[in-house]
């Protein structure tokens, strides 16, 4: 019989699936669609699937009316000055414009946000390798 205090066997580590609460599933569906340019999957009923690398990008609505954006999605982009101009071409509003967050040994990193239709937030990160580094390192 394991000890009460041993910690459990499981270990929750890859997120398969993430969902968001939209007011309007047509639009919202659109809007990563078409705006954002993400792989549509399906839908069901309600809901609308998307494949997002390997998680799965779920779009529901919900009974409760009410505020939108208590999940930020960061969707990590190769070049995030190129992916910015793009959407805004598309009539994407930011909350702001793309910022250097941190720099890393490696990288520095990048982000910018904007809301999707519902009023969710959207993070665009990007992670931009360092070109002042010694090598090899100390």
């Amino acid at each position: 019989m394991p000890h009460p205090d041993a910690a459990p066997a499981i270990s929750l580590e890859k997120i398969g699936q993430i969902a968001v609460t939209v007011d309007d599933i047509a639009r919202a569906r659109d809007f990563y669609r078409n705006t954002l340019g993400m792989k549509f999957l399906f839908d069901a009923g309600n809901l609308a699937f998307f494949k997002c690398g390997d998680i799965r990008l779920m779009l529901s609505t919900s009974d409760k009316p009410g505020p939108r954006g208590g999940t930020i999605l960061y969707f990590q982009v190769s070049d995030i000055h190129a992916t910015y101009t793009t959407l805004k071409e598309r009539g994407v509003s930011f909350i702001d414009q793309p910022h250097l967050i941190a720099k890393m040994p490696d990288h520095d990193l990048w982000m910018v946000f904007l809301n999707d239709t519902e009023s969710n937030t959207i993070g665009i990160m990007c992670e931009i390798p360092r070109t002042d580094m010694e090598f090899p390192p100390r």
